[in-house]
């Protein structure tokens, strides 16, 4: 988002470069920000398949017999129901229900692999080790090995399908398997951030820049091609998808961000955090909510924006994009609670801004 050309490296840089790619920072991690023609590669995404270059993971294994009731004593999600190659999204709070990190938990035959942000390695290492007291387990390390790719769009699930025999029609979100393509093992998993399933693929990070020609190559044969952070950006705000580290974090908690249903399980148990979690649930309500914006003005609101209200500050901007579906400028951002509902005019900066539902379907 930010245009600098500094931040973690992806295993794919030199190839960016050499193919023209306009490097950015996401995540904290240097990523292509467009391939040449950003709404080319919105296009391609929304109407047929586009690749997506998403190393700016980190990625922890837990061994040890202890393993799932360690993790399950301090993520919001249910990790004592996970089956071997299904996975869940959860959150790690602290004990007063703010958001440290957002982390996929895949549980493998002998492991739980956790999934989560480069940009909070260290610490988010340093947090989930500090609870290891008496537990047998033992927490490693492997982001600096390995990388991932994604497919995305209607004709992802029929490229995944042509390369690897998995159909992910078939498969529950978060589910995988492990495949070989083209001779490169790697494992890959059926992901949906709109209407259609997408892929994405798990790899040894040496391997990388080989399974990036794979599915290039497939990509185009569907009709797609590479797409950078700038139309990622804009889909995921039209689909209503917030970002960890944009439009929540350690300033939210769970209900703020609007996070309640998609990463916490209220059956499960006790785990960090917890009080806090069903403290607000039991009131029904918070002070203020994340929310999708339009706005009117010509060129994109700065970020941290201040949203008013009949002169009142009422909340503020985390992120925006130009949406070509409804030819405006769209974002997120936090509200006071009673000027959330859809149809809300504020005002930002001499702009109007307009709360809307999203997703925005075309």
């Amino acid at each position: 988002m930010e245009a600098q050309t500094t931040g973690l490296p992806t295993a794919l840089a030199e190839g960016h470069r050499q193919r023209g790619a306009d490097m950015g920072v996401w995540f904290g991690c240097a990523l292509p920000n467009h391939f040449g023609d950003w709404k080319a590669e919105y296009r391609m995404a929304r109407e047929t398949v586009a690749l997506l270059d998403k190393n700016y993971r980190a990625y922890l294994k837990f061994t040890g017999p202890d393993r799932v009731r360690y993790l399950n004593a301090i993520l919001t999600n249910d990790i004592k129901g996970l089956t071997d190659n299904h996975a869940n999204i959860s959150l790690f709070l602290n004990p007063q229900g703010h958001i440290q990190a957002e982390i996929e938990t895949h549980a493998l035959a002998d492991k739980l692999v956790c999934v989560s942000y480069a940009m909070i390695r260290e610490r988010l290492i340093a947090g989930l080790d500090k609870y290891i007291i008496m537990d047998d387990v033992t927490l490693t390390d492997r982001t600096d090995e390995c990388g991932t790719l994604a497919l995305e769009g209607p004709k992802a699930a029929a490229a995944i399908l042509e390369l690897t025999s998995v159909d992910l029609s078939g498969l529950s979100e978060l589910e995988s398997r492990e495949v070989s393509l083209s001779g490169i093992d790697c494992r890959v998993v059926r992901r949906t951030p709109g209407k259609e399933p997408g892929g994405e693929l798990l790899v040894h990070r040496e391997h990388v820049p080989a399974l990036w020609r794979v599915l290039l190559e497939a990509a185009k044969a569907h009709g797609g091609g590479p797409a950078g952070y700038t139309a990622l950006n804009t889909l995921r705000l039209e689909q209503g998808v917030p970002w960890f580290g944009y439009d929540f974090g350690e300033k939210q908690i769970p209900h703020e961000a609007g996070l309640q249903e998609s990463h916490i399980s209220y059956t499960k148990g006790c785990y960090t955090g917890q009080e806090i979690v069903e403290r607000v649930r039991s009131r029904g309500q918070v002070n203020r909510v994340r929310v999708s914006l339009k706005f009117d003005g010509p060129a994109a609101p700065a970020v941290n924006a201040v949203l008013s209200s009949e002169g009142k500050e009422a909340g503020y901007l985390t992120r925006a994009g130009l949406s070509p579906l409804v030819n405006s400028f769209i974002g997120m951002g936090y509200l006071r609670r009673e000027k959330a509902a859809p149809g809300t005019i504020l005002e930002l900066a001499g702009n109007q801004a307009t709360v809307i539902a999203t997703p925005i379907e075309g």
